[in-house]
């Protein structure tokens, strides 16, 4: 059980242990800039222990936002707000990430809590763009479809984003392919069906993701680690699926990312996923296997016990806890002490801590 703490390198940067915190949409941003409660948010999980934190899906564009309350990067004035967050990240040990993303089809839509449908022009919303004219479901208008110029003005603002990134001091940064959002879009044949050099074939469906991973590598400090965020299948039949998902690692991983983050569905609302504990990680295990690269493992992982398996069996490098860090930021604390593993806190909570515990 050991190995959760044990650090891990990717790329010139080292996470203090194997345990990361995914990125997961607040709905708090005022205009994409970050407010106090980001700050809050952020900082209490980095006092927490975790390894890794990975700031949630920032939109490279307003129109790439899944809600009007999303964090973005499109102009540097919200950089210095979330440079705050990175630096308090870092002061506790954490590794600073980032998320950039365009939600697509997906976009223009509600807050996470509230009934989820297309905002119309009254409510906030925008119209929102795809690879193809379909939409996402019932409640979700049709998008536009992206024309070539479009598309490649996607890719500049993934690069003009992750430009800023890079200002705000943060260490890592993730690229949003996945759950559904634009480039999985482009990935599906099933919200993808252009005639043209970005639909049909994979080497065609996948053209835009490579293009951005290409563009963002080109920006980022070869230093600096690269993940790239994907779901390993749609659940449905005729999707994308884990054979293509294997496929695009392998090339991904000669183009420069170092870790793939594997989730999985969020494409079409009609999917059934067989959700249980740890339901994701033996995509993430083939994945490692098959193509050769470091993956994180996410999915209903709760327990130490369970964290600690996965990492032992091979089937991760790298452990992503969401739901159970939003209930205990100090989650990793928690962990470390119930399997005897010494550990810094921070020294303002030293007095709770373990006796000989080491002050951060």
């Amino acid at each position: 059980m050991a190995q959760l703490f044990e650090p891990l390198a990717l790329a010139g940067v080292v996470l203090k242990n194997r345990i990361g915190i995914p990125p997961m949409c607040q709905y708090s941003a005022v205009d994409g800039v970050a407010q106090d409660w980001h700050l809050v948010h952020y900082g209490s999980r980095a006092a927490g222990g975790a390894g890794v934190i990975i700031v949630e899906a920032t939109a490279v564009t307003p129109e790439g936002r899944i809600s009007p309350a999303d964090l973005g990067l499109w102009t540097d004035a919200q950089i210095a707000p979330l440079a705050k967050i990175a630096g308090f990240m870092r002061a506790q040990g954490a590794v600073a990430a980032i998320q950039l993303a365009h939600a697509g089809r997906k976009g223009a839509a509600a807050l996470g809590w509230q009934e989820q449908k297309t905002l119309s022009p009254e409510e906030g919303g925008w119209t929102t763009v795809a690879p193809s004219a379909i939409a996402f479901g019932d409640g979700y208008a049709v998008p536009r479809e992206l024309d070539l110029a479009g598309i490649a003005a996607v890719v500049r603002c993934f690069v003009d984003a992750t430009r800023r990134a890079k200002a705000a001091g943060f260490q890592a940064l993730e690229i949003h392919a996945a759950h559904g959002y634009l480039l999985h879009q482009f990935l599906s044949p099933l919200s993808n069906q252009r005639n043209d050099a970005y639909g049909g074939s994979f080497a065609n469906r996948s053209r835009l993701t490579r293009e951005v991973v290409a563009a963002v590598r080109a920006e980022w400090p070869q230093g600096a680690p690269l993940l790239l965020r994907l779901s390993a299948t749609d659940w449905v039949a005729g999707g994308w699926d884990i054979e293509e998902t294997v496929e695009l690692c392998r090339v991904v991983k000669d183009m420069g990312v170092d870790l793939i983050d594997v989730s999985t569905a969020g494409l079409v609302p009609t999917a059934k996923i067989p959700v249980g504990p740890g339901f994701q990680t033996e995509f993430a295990a083939r994945i490692r296997r098959e193509a050769g690269i470091a993956t994180a493992a996410v999915g209903l992982i709760t327990s130490a016990a369970q964290a600690a398996q996965v990492l032992h069996s091979g089937q991760a490098d790298l452990v992503l806890l969401g739901r159970e860090l939003l209930r205990d930021p100090y989650w990793p604390l928690h962990a470390a002490r119930e399997m005897g593993t010494a550990v810094a806190w921070p020294s303002q909570y030293l007095r709770a801590a373990p006796a000989g515990t080491p002050p951060r």
